[in-house]
């Protein structure tokens, strides 16, 4: 039981509820409230959150040295588990992704196949994403963000509609300054060993008022969206995100510098809980209303 705990926790399971809901919202969009009959519907959003858990996993094997001073608690820095247990762990995991969406549909398979790739090498070298300002910021805002909702869409709709991609792109501009709000607490480690996040390149009050208005500036694209029928009318409440979005700037900028010291900062929640009422409101406003 302690090593099922084990690999429970290298999965980070609080990050595994956003690509699920994800999933599921993009699917939502296109066909409603799917009955049991549309169980691939759910296994989708299951191999979502699979996903996920492999590229959190990968990014633990290929940041141990980094995590032994930022991170020393979690599982592989302190030795609950190895590293050939962790790299046969996320190798299970891509594989049973990848073989399990090449058996759903085509259209989804080579979207959860963009996302491995790019949430491996986000990590892994000889690309590793993550070492360079900017481009791991867009990694992670196409991967979690703009291809998640158009890979649930993928589920039960063609994706060559406009739709899904207008949607994923609001979640990805969002990401694209939200998802830094990891990074803070992690400035000592990354710059020992060159990983240049907006917090090291630029320090804690600066990346904030770099990434804040990504908090609320793209939710007010939702009337734009309607206005070329992009997305439907339903949607308009949802840009009331941008007010719980300032207040999360809001939190950043009273004192960046706290950031550094608190692993989730209440900011990071926010952050969190902004993408996934985003996600359900999206799937609500396709179906109950």
């Amino acid at each position: 039981m302690k090593k099922i705990r084990t690999y429970w926790l290298i999965t980070r399971p609080f990050t595994l509820i956003a690509p699920f809901v994800g999933c599921l919202s993009g699917a939502f969009m296109v066909s409603g409230l799917p009955g049991l009959n549309n169980i691939h519907i759910y296994v989708g959003a299951l191999l979502a959150s699979f996903l996920n858990a492999a590229s959190n996993s990968n990014n633990q094997i290929f940041d141990i040295k980094i995590d032994k001073i930022n991170k020393p608690f979690r599982p592989l820095p302190s030795g609950e588990i190895s590293i050939k247990e962790t790299v046969l762990f996320t190798v299970s995991l891509y594989v049973f992704v990848i073989i399990c969406a090449y058996l759903i549909n085509r259209q989804f398979f080579v979207l959860v196949l963009a996302t491995a790739c790019i949430s491996f090498f986000y990590s892994a070298p000889p690309l590793r994403f993550k070492k360079y300002p900017y481009i791991s910021n867009i990694a992670i805002a196409v991967s979690r963000g703009l291809l998640l909702i158009v890979a649930g869409w993928s589920l039960v709709g063609s994706v060559s509609t406009p739709t899904p991609w207008f949607v994923g792109l609001i979640f990805a501009l969002y990401l694209l300054g939200a998802a830094s709000t990891k990074d803070f607490a992690d400035i000592k480690g990354d710059k020992k060993y060159g990983i240049m996040t907006l917090p090291v390149l630029y320090g804690a009050k600066k990346t904030a008022m770099i990434i804040t208005p990504f908090f609320y500036l793209p939710f007010l694209l939702i009337p734009l969206g309607i206005a070329f029928n992009l997305i439907k009318t339903t949607a308009w409440p949802l840009t009331t995100l941008s007010l719980w979005g300032f207040y999360a700037a809001g939190l950043i900028m009273r004192n960046p510098s706290r950031l550094t010291l608190e692993t989730n900062h209440i900011s990071w929640i926010h952050m969190y809980l902004i993408l996934i009422t985003g996600q359900i409101g999206f799937a609500l406003a396709y179906t109950i209303i």
